[in-house]
């Protein structure tokens, strides 16, 4: 039976090849769909390893083929992204119920969504709670930080039932995994738990691999006002302290990608020397360890394996344009994931604001990909309302950026939402809300004297005016 279904699929695929080149299809539209329909079923026949390696084979698999209708792209268009590295689909081949998102520069602006377990806070359900509100929001991804507890049991709840990417830092886990003293876990335990995540079925990693001596010596002689603020970054920089060693995320580099593509997780290579505080930006241990990551993503690539690169922190707003100018040289183009970057340290409670401000910056000139930040950022463990105001800023930040990069109908949601209010419709407004249900509650919390108003301008508003006057109408206003 096996044999037979062979049989009829190849016979499918070649009468596909037929009718694509030599009967004369009546559009040039409708060959383009035979030719995508072709590349998929010859998936069927062509082994790859990962993505990029499918894309530089000509394969266009079905995950690329689900990114190119969202991103409403020709498929052979983003395969030539991906096939470069420029675009990444971070796709476990064991994260079976996932629905593939895009990531790059020249697609929509994709936010990621950061939770999990801490000492302090251990509740799985509600971490799970945030995962679906999350979800339903319209993330594109979410990154389990988790720091304590049963921290491979919510893994892989979340790579079983979650469709969202899925991205974790497996240096908290190990601390958590192994449960001894920090200086006592050996390079080869390090590397396992790289393992131990892709097997879970984890899309991507943050691995702190571009700290090595060097860059650490560099840190040490160059002194920072906040020192290293990354959590993965200052654990491995205190075990090379403690134990002499070099980093083994960049000794045993070459092992870690084999296991990259062996389930295809795209490497997130962690900036450990990110800047955390306006201070500290551009600074040579940030510029030093970039340097780093852009060579390491080119050994990366040699072995077929999706690559993005993390990158600032707290910025200020006129140096952002230019650290995105130069990641992208010297990255040779791969995606760009951003914290914010944050354009002021001074406003604990709004740090969603001060992220979203330069999240906009950030992707307009080349970020791909935005994490969010919540109120709670630098205070506490965030709770759901917290996050759904970080998604939200950062939803606001990743679409304006997309109006600015001119991405194809990204400003028909913009148009559409001005269409109705200057028909002073408001259920239609409602609806097209980024946050229906705040903008319902805003209105209703002061309903006007009449419906086609609102309490701020009443009979002075300027749209119902204009409409009038312009269809002949008189405008009287204090008569109404």
């Amino acid at each position: 039976m096996a044999y037979l279904f062979e049989f009829r699929v190849f016979f499918w695929n070649s009468y596909l090849f037929y009718r694509m080149f030599f009967y004369k299809a009546k559009d040039a539209s409708r060959s383009a769909r035979l030719l995508v329909v072709f590349y998929y079923r010859m998936e069927t026949f062509m082994e790859y390893t990962t993505q990029m390696d499918a894309a530089r084979k000509g394969i266009i698999t079905k995950e690329l083929l689900r990114v190119a209708e969202k991103e409403n792209m020709e498929p052979e268009e983003l395969r030539g992204y991906v096939a470069e590295g420029k675009a990444i689909i971070p796709a476990n081949k064991k994260h079976t119920c996932i629905d593939p998102s895009g990531i790059g520069s020249m697609l929509k602006t994709k936010i990621n969504v950061n939770l999990g377990t801490s000492r302090d806070w251990t509740d799985l359900d509600m971490e799970m709670e945030k995962v679906k509100n999350a979800v339903d929001m319209g993330a594109e991804a979410i990154m389990d930080l988790s720091s304590f507890g049963k921290t491979q049991e919510f893994r892989r709840k979340l790579t079983s039932e979650c469709p969202a990417v899925i991205g974790t830092v497996p240096i908290y886990d190990a601390v958590v995994y192994y449960h001894k003293a920090l200086k006592e876990i050996t390079a080869k335990e390090w590397i396992d738990v790289v393992r131990m995540h892709a097997e879970d079925g984890v899309d991507f990693m943050t691995i702190h691999c571009g700290i090595n001596k060097e860059t650490a010596k560099r840190f040490k002689t160059n002194k920072r006002l906040t020192n290293i603020v990354s959590r993965g970054g200052s654990i491995i920089f205190a075990w090379m302290e403690m134990t002499g060693e070099e980093n083994p995320f960049y000794e045993y580099y070459d092992e870690i990608l084999d296991i990259c593509r062996e389930y295809d997780v795209t490497m997130s290579l962690g900036d450990a020397c990110r800047p955390g505080c306006l201070k500290d930006a551009s600074d040579i241990s940030q510029i030093q360890e970039l340097i780093t990551l852009g060579e390491l993503t080119t050994r990366a690539w040699e072995k077929d394996v999706q690559v993005m690169v993390e990158g600032p922190g707290h910025m200020p707003l006129d140096q952002i344009a230019a650290n995105m100018k130069i990641q992208q040289t010297i990255c040779k183009g791969a995606p760009f994931y951003v914290l914010g970057p944050l354009v002021t340290d001074i406003a604990p409670g709004y740090d969603h604001i001060t992220a979203a401000i330069g999240g906009a910056i950030a992707a307009t000139y080349g970020a791909s990909f935005l994490c969010y930040v919540t109120p709670a950022e630098h205070l506490r463990l965030p709770d759901v309302n917290d996050v759904k105001e970080g998604i939200i800023a950062s939803k606001i930040a990743a679409h304006a950026a997309d109006i600015a990069k001119g991405i194809k109908g990204a400003r028909d949601w913009d148009d559409a939402m001005s269409t109705a209010r200057k028909k002073l419709d408001w259920e239609e407004m409602f609806n097209l809300a980024i946050d229906p249900q705040k903008a319902r509650d805003y209105r209703a919390s002061a309903k006007p004297e009449k419906e086609d108003t609102c309490s701020m301008c009443g009979n002075f508003c300027a749209v119902k005016n204009m409409n009038r006057i312009l269809d002949g109408e008189i405008v009287s206003i204090y008569d109404e």
